[in-house]
């Protein structure tokens, strides 16, 4: 199998100055479009997370915005939020921003989700903070309803957290028969089976061979249990166990690796300039990961 390589935006501090943030995104994403990269994705966060490396009052943008700039300014590259938390917006109004970003980008979206979980930023900016057996159910309603407006029935919804009138979606998404839905995490008892339920992708962290042939045993239960096709579902994987650019061979090794478990696309993280970074993956790495598989 031929692994498919992403690039996910996920930092806005460098350069330093603010008045460079739009054209970095701009030259990176334009690169990684024209080096044939398969996906551009971004972060669904207001506040940075709080890490060893970066820290909450780090520059950030509202992830929608970003792929609309980023829209028009590319051609081929999938883009999409990695993941949109089910808790930031109101699933008429996502479905709505999903289907904007398709129609204007011609086709291009894909719709990541998942379950929410930065109580701070949620705190911070007003976003109801409730369990996470209600963030889970939340998210299959949210699932439900996308699929409800991307379909021929503009009727009511109702559930238990949420109730439409109509889920009517004109235009309707460019992307056939939808946009894809990528359902991001690795939780095994509620992500995986929302994944086998409604995704047509999954997304799992890239934690060694072992830990990710796991939770596709697991996925693949639950897609028997579901009668869902199992190969039907893409695979993919977030590297960030190091350097990509100054640990290649130790990177593709371990790509070699997760492609014989039939992940189909890894996504990579900058870790200098984003610009700078895109060049130098779309002119040492891009072409080895082609050839792996």
């Amino acid at each position: 199998m031929t692994v498919k390589l992403g690039l996910h935006y996920w930092n806005f501090s460098t350069p330093a100055d603010p008045a460079l943030i739009a054209p970095t995104l701009a030259r990176t994403a334009r690169v990684a479009d024209q080096a044939g990269l398969s996906s551009f994705s971004v972060m669904d966060h207001y506040l940075q997370m709080q890490t060893a490396a970066s820290h909450a009052d780090e520059p950030m943008l509202e992830a929608y915005t970003t792929l609309g700039y980023v829209a028009a300014l590319t051609e081929r590259i999938r883009l999409g939020v990695l993941v949109t938390g089910v808790m930031y917006r109101h699933p008429g109004p996502l479905a709505k921003i999903v289907t904007t970003l398709d129609v204007l980008s011609g086709g291009r979206a894909q719709l990541g989700l998942g379950a929410s979980w930065y109580e701070r930023e949620q705190r911070a900016y007003g976003v109801p903070v409730v369990p996470m057996a209600e963030r889970f159910e939340r998210l299959e309603e949210t699932l439900r309803i996308c699929l409800q407006m991307w379909s021929e029935d503009d009727g009511p919804y109702e559930g238990r957290h949420y109730r439409l009138e109509e889920t009517i979606c004109v235009p309707a998404p460019l992307s056939r028969p939808r946009p894809r839905i990528l359902i991001g995490g690795g939780g095994e008892k509620k992500t995986l089976l929302l994944v086998a339920r409604y995704g047509d992708a999954c997304n799992l962290f890239a934690r060694g061979r072992d830990e990710v042939a796991r939770k596709l045993d697991v996925l693949r239960a639950h897609c028997e249990a579901e009668g869902r096709d199992y190969q039907a579902i893409e695979k993919t994987v977030m590297y960030s166990s190091g350097s990509v650019l100054d640990q290649t061979d130790a990177f593709l090794a371990e790509i070699e690796e997760y492609a014989k478990l039939g992940v189909a696309e890894v996504q990579v993280l900058p870790d200098r300039d984003p610009a700078a970074f895109a060049e130098l993956l779309a002119e040492r790495v891009a072409p080895r990961v082609a050839a792996v598989g």
